[in-house]
């Protein structure tokens, strides 16, 4: 199966942000903002498939800090996947707004 771009929007909360940022920068093309309680990605990876794509960004995030804490919500093929961590949290068709970018 070939990787397709999949557009990523996520808030990544970390007991050492400055650790992760350089991790997200890495993995993610696309901007990194600080925000009160984290940093605010927005940007695209290349994958297979959301959830794999989550379970790779999370694991590589929590070997730099353990307590990082990821919302992420992926957008490939007219769908968008919400995680909160691991955990799978719905799917629904995306809008314009989510396609843009």
């Amino acid at each position: 199966m070939s990787q397709k771009r999949t557009r990523l929007v996520a808030d990544v909360s970390s007991d050492r942000l400055s650790a992760i940022r350089p991790v997200l920068q890495q993995l993610v093309q696309g901007t990194i903002t600080d925000t009160p309680t984290g940093l605010h990605v927005e940007g695209w990876m290349e994958g297979n498939e959301p959830r794999e794509m989550n379970r790779q960004l999370l694991s590589a995030l929590r070997r730099v800090e353990r307590r990082t804490r990821l919302r992420s919500e992926w957008t490939a093929g007219g769908v968008v996947s919400r995680f909160f961590d691991y955990v799978p949290k719905g799917a629904s068709r995306a809008t314009q707004d989510h396609t843009a970018g």
